[in-house]
């Protein structure tokens, strides 16, 4: 055999499985890997720096365009580390929707994961499926936000506005007959609550339908067992969270170990892997979903029972009803100066983290008394993922970095912010 020169390629950034914004230089010995190094900076937005131009509750729309994936979740560790610094605590009411909303967008990232981590594996129908079930969900996200994603829809002291009582109906067009227009809007004749317990109803049947596409399919399983092996010794000190550290067979949960809002009140298991490759996180996911089903459920049975406000009543932080501004001149001074100059948050500094989709999603916020923050952090889970890459990809061949990649659930927004 002719020796055989190591040389050194581009994967990315144009690669689909490179989200078009990650250039990975391989040095590689014919098809096998001797080193991955990612190179970030494509995608360089300066969120945080951005944010420290604004006051407080400007933005929080930009938590949203983080990891566009799982958008509500972004905007909880925000909202919650301003509520630490302002002393206040949301609703009842308010917690138990928020915990809901970050258990359907943890069920939208997942979709989204195992749609495209099927694609770039080779598994087309799977996307298809997965798509199906997420245009239900963003449904949501527009019911009570208005944006299908880019939500804005947690404030500190709350959420915007209590879930609607209607769920936006398809109408008619030249391309839909009566028939199927009647199938589309049967579960939209009550309130969101109804649709999504009609959701949680079907949800674990169609979970069922992408696990008898992929679980014991012999080229998913070639593609994925043994890809990617960290140990859960390793996986703690590279600084992993989430499904990445679960499916290494460590049970850290923030939910669990530690609770926010009213996850400490809900029933649901935390699944754990035992092997640490892609597969074993590949399962850790799926089952997440199922567990998010089983907490929507609850939320939807506790929020039926308990009617009340959804935001804390005091007009320094939560601007007055439309009705009220409308018609007392205290109200509109509020809520003018709300939307223009915000609030000053006492000095001092918190760190609020939240079980994101893809780890622990932390914000760390400093106060110099202002109406803005002094300095912003987050701490994005797959910014600590990606640093293994060199590590995960080591001696396996060109296909698997495409696994390794997807294993990782990476959404560049967190990553290079």
């Amino acid at each position: 055999m002719g020796d055989i020169r190591s040389y050194t390629m581009n994967f990315g950034p144009q690669h689909p499985a490179a989200h078009g914004v990650l250039r990975l230089v391989l040095e590689m010995e014919g098809e096998v890997i001797r080193r991955a190094d990612p190179h970030v900076g494509l995608l360089h937005r300066a969120t945080e720096k951005l944010a420290e131009s604004k006051p407080f509750n400007q933005s929080i729309g930009y938590m949203d365009r983080l990891d566009y994936v799982s958008m509500m979740c972004n905007e909880h560790g925000y909202v919650l580390a301003i509520e630490k610094l302002l002393g206040i605590t949301p609703p009842k009411r308010a917690q138990y929707i928020r915990v809901m909303f970050d258990e359907i967008t943890r069920i939208l990232n997942h979709l989204m994961w195992l749609g495209a981590h099927g694609l770039d594996v080779g598994a087309m129908t799977a996307f298809l499926y997965c798509f199906r079930e997420r245009e239900d969900l963003m449904d949501c996200y527009e019911a009570v936000s208005g944006a299908r994603m880019h939500a804005t829809y947690y404030r500190p002291g709350g959420v915007y506005r209590d879930l609607p009582d209607r769920m936006p109906q398809y109408e008619a067009s030249p391309f839909r007959s009566e028939k199927d227009l009647k199938i589309l809007n049967a579960a939209r004749q009550g309130s969101l609550l109804d649709f999504l317990e009609d959701f949680c109803e079907r949800f674990p049947g169609c979970v069922d339908e992408y696990e008898t596409l992929l679980t014991e399919n012999r080229i998913w399983k070639q593609r994925l067992v043994g890809i990617g092996v960290v140990s859960p010794e390793r996986a703690q000190e590279l600084g992993f969270t989430g499904p990445m550290l679960r499916g290494s067979g460590v049970e850290w949960d923030l939910r669990r170990k530690q609770p926010y809002e009213v996850y400490d009140e809900l029933e649901f298991e935390i699944p754990v892997g035992t092997n640490g490759d892609s597969y074993d996180r590949y399962l850790v996911r799926v089952e997440e979903m199922r567990q998010s089903n089983r907490i929507i459920k609850q939320c939807i049975d506790w929020l039926r029972k308990n009617p009340g406000p959804v935001m804390v009543d005091d007009h320094k932080v939560a601007p007055p009803s439309r009705e009220e501004m409308k018609d007392d001149m205290e109200s509109l001074i509020h809520h003018f100066k709300l939307f223009t100059e915000g609030y000053c948050v006492p000095e001092g500094e918190a760190y609020a983290a939240v079980e994101a989709p893809k780890g622990e999603f932390g914000v760390y916020l400093i106060s110099d008394g202002a109406n803005k923050p002094y300095r912003l952090k987050v701490r994005a889970p797959g910014f600590a993922h990606l640093a293994a890459m060199d590590e995960m990809a080591r001696g396996h061949m060109l296909a698997d970095v495409v696994a390794i990649i997807g294993t990782q659930d990476i959404v560049f927004g967190e990553i290079d912010r």
